[in-house]
């Protein structure tokens, strides 16, 4: 019998999961002293725009080490240039064990470096739309690419196989002539629909990106957190049994999840190449280090002083890549592209990397930057 977790129980463990890191969040951004709190949204921008580089970098490698559809690449590049609650979840839990203080605003910097994947997505998406992509997401060039029928006063159309130039042209008059009249039957009702039909859709991606159940489990968090450290030890206490001692268990539950739906994904990178597989693996490796030089910069030059844990966290928020956020974007706006092979390298090779090798070999690289670099 096939084992399948139930997917009511995987919601639960997901909604669980935000709320518990946000509530952490809120509570130690209570502590924030004043004065830091400039260091701290500088430093929560420069992840916000740390985070496109990485995405269109991310195009770039796959460029270069794959034989993707331009579309895919896109798509895939939008997903690292996302971030990823579930590795930054299993991320908290591991720096606990090892007892590794982060940063309190933390948080609040996952939920912001989730959105610039998107945005990257959807940029380079509308450039290979206005570059000739046709309906099926193929570009000029690539195989199985379908230009659109030239139809019109001077169009010199080709005949289909078995058919004579004479027939095409007769059927595109009459296509045109059945567009005209129904244009001049409506001629208001068909603009204001397409009008209508854009804006749904605009309002829906806008929620997708700014306002998705993700975020708003985070920031339900932070601010459940927040107002109760405010409250004083009445509310909050260091032996909470929802929000502490039964994290490290619904976090197991949530990674044997994952585990199995990686395991599905792994089939995926069959038609990618070895080239695309090379990228799942090489791309969190370089993008969090790319990450913890960035966030010792950033404090050599401001003099923050961040806990040993921030930049673990950080690294793990530029090396991951979005499986949640990103793959509801494109199902919207980008339906063009593959939904499996983007999919295939976050869940089943990045994440997979991420939360069994890539998380200690980034706490030991931020150690070596801290001593290299010490901060006085």
């Amino acid at each position: 019998m096939k084992f399948e977790f139930p997917y009511v129980i995987y919601q639960g463990v997901t909604m669980y999961l935000l709320l518990a890191i946000g509530w952490h969040g809120g509570e130690e951004l209570a502590t924030i002293h004043v004065a830091s709190i400039g260091r701290i949204v500088g430093f929560i921008v420069l992840g916000f725009l740390l985070n496109f580089p990485i995405g269109f970098l991310a195009y770039m490698l796959l460029t270069r080490m794959t034989k993707m559809r331009r579309i895919d690449r896109a798509t895939v590049a939008g997903y690292y240039g996302s971030d990823s609650a579930g590795t930054f979840a299993t991320c908290v839990g591991v720096l606990a064990t090892v007892g590794m203080a982060f940063n309190g605003f933390m948080p609040v910097m996952l939920a912001v470096m989730e959105m610039p994947g998107c945005l990257v997505a959807l940029y380079l998406a509308a450039r290979l739309r206005h570059r000739g992509m046709d309906a099926l997401g193929n570009m000029p060039g690539e195989p199985s690419h379908k230009p659109p029928a030239r139809v019109g006063p001077g169009a010199a159309g080709r005949p289909a196989p078995g058919q004579h130039l004479d027939t095409e042209r007769e059927l595109a008059i009459e296509r045109e002539t059945e567009i005209a009249l129904e244009l001049q039957e409506h001629p208001d009702n068909d603009a204001d629909w397409d009008d209508a039909k854009r804006g749904v859709g605009t309002v829906k991606l806008l929620r997708e990106v700014l306002l998705n159940p993700g975020l708003y489990l985070l920031f339900g968090g932070i601010v459940i957190g927040l107002v109760s450290r405010l409250q004083g030890p009445k509310v909050v206490h260091d032996n909470d049994t929802v929000f502490v001692a039964a994290f490290q268990g619904v976090l197991c539950l949530f990674l044997l999840e994952m585990g199995m739906t990686a395991s599905r994904r792994l089939r995926d990178l069959k038609s990618a190449g070895p080239g695309f597989i090379v990228f799942g693996l090489l791309a969190p490796n370089l993008f969090a280090t790319l990450g913890i030089i960035t966030a010792h910069a950033y404090a050599h030059i401001t003099h923050a002083q961040f806990k040993p844990g921030t930049y673990i966290l950080f690294a793990v928020l530029c090396g991951a890549a979005s499986y949640i956020a990103v793959p509801a974007v494109q199902r919207l706006a980008i339906p063009e592209a593959s939904p499996t092979l983007p999919l295939a390298a976050s869940l089943g090779l990045t994440f997979s990397y991420n939360v069994t090798i890539g998380i200690p070999i980034y706490i030991e690289i931020s150690r070596a930057a801290t001593q290299w670099f010490p901060i006085t």
